[in-house]
């Protein structure tokens, strides 16, 4: 008789996008691609599965893998024709320095437009028979990304955005919905508005939410500035079932914030470094779950995951990385021994 296992596995979202693919795309492809990229994970033995994301890369827009035009873009009340004074004005706005220019501007009320998520969630959720989790962006980062000429309020744009997303998440069929934010992290006074408008699409998740928050990720390098103690509030203010949070690429002593999580908030801990190419020993990965539930008590850990999405490394390296987080877990609870 197999035993569940206590701490579940799981990754980000993203996942390097095959050659093959950018090569030659098309909707097999992507198909195929997408069929891929969730056996390996199967294979590895990952808990909680994702679709790799590979439908939103768009190679004009590679600083952000689509975690932003794909969402904006297709909105209503959007345009995509950006003119030199708004770059001027774009490239001057803190916060925005890994971008030369904005994926969109608001120059009406914001709507689902073109949008079409459930589809997308669909088409993957069909291709595998493991549990089945459907990544999207949240509100605040997209808001922040975009050139605002109609609402002239960053906590307006923000609740709007997440009224158009809501509706899209309303229809979504996954085990579990994460939003992802990769901006607030460093922005944490933002944080009472923004965990309004996240929680507008929390609310209509009808299995399991989740949130996902980051540092950042370009060029393998951190893009906010800040810490988890900033942020605690805005954690404990979510709607959601479970976060999965940075904390491999962090300070270790770092983890003693978490005991203050509220109890019922699920904790994922990242302990996969993907702004390194060493892959982890199972060992390695074994010996932080020991330290991390020294710390915060055993039984607080709901989920391992790396610290954000795989699109930065190479197949292999990426690869590696999933099959060492499951081998790490199943080494901690006695359910393999090291090779």
């Amino acid at each position: 008789m197999t035993v569940e296992p206590r701490i579940k596995t799981t990754v980000v979202g993203s996942y390097p996008v095959p050659d093959w693919l950018a090569a030659l795309p098309s909707e097999q492809a992507l198909v195929d691609a997408t069929r891929t990229v969730l056996q390996i994970q199967e294979q590895a033995g990952i808990d909680l599965v994702c679709d790799g994301e590979l439908y939103r890369f768009d190679v004009n827009h590679p600083e952000t893998n689509g975690m932003i035009e794909y969402f904006v873009q297709p909105l209503s009340g959007v345009r995509t024709g950006i003119n030199f004074d708004e770059l001027v004005a774009y490239r001057a706005q803190r916060g925005m320095e890994f971008r030369t220019r904005p994926p969109a501007v608001v120059e009406g009320p914001v709507g689902s437009g073109l949008l079409d998520l459930p589809q997308a969630c669909a088409r993957a959720k069909r291709l595998t028979s493991r549990p089945f989790k459907f990544t999207l962006t949240g509100p605040h980062m997209l808001a922040k990304t975009v050139v605002d000429r109609h609402y002239k309020s960053l906590p307006d744009l923000t609740m709007a955005i997440a009224a158009a997303l809501a509706e899209q998440v309303r229809y979504i069929d996954a085990d579990v919905v994460q939003i992802d934010e990769a901006n607030l992290p460093g922005s944490p006074d933002e944080w009472r508005w923004a965990a309004a408008a996240i929680n507008v699409i929390l609310n209509e998740v009808k299995t399991v939410p989740a949130v996902h928050l980051c540092f950042g990720n370009y060029g393998g390098q951190s893009i906010q500035k800040g810490g988890w103690a900033s942020l605690l509030s805005y954690l404990n203010t979510l709607h959601a079932d479970h976060v999965l949070l940075e904390t491999a690429h962090r300070p270790p002593e770092e983890l003693n914030v978490f005991r203050d999580l509220r109890p019922d908030l699920g904790l994922g801990l990242g302990v996969i470094d993907i702004k390194r190419t060493e892959i982890e020993s199972p060992t390695a990965i074994a010996r932080t779950l020991e330290s991390a539930e020294a710390i915060l008590g055993h039984g607080r850990i709901k989920y391992i995951n790396p610290d954000c999405g795989f699109w930065m490394l190479k197949r292999t390296i990426a690869d590696g990385k999933i099959r060492a987080l499951v081998a790490g877990r199943d080494l901690y609870e006695g359910r393999k021994k090291e090779a």
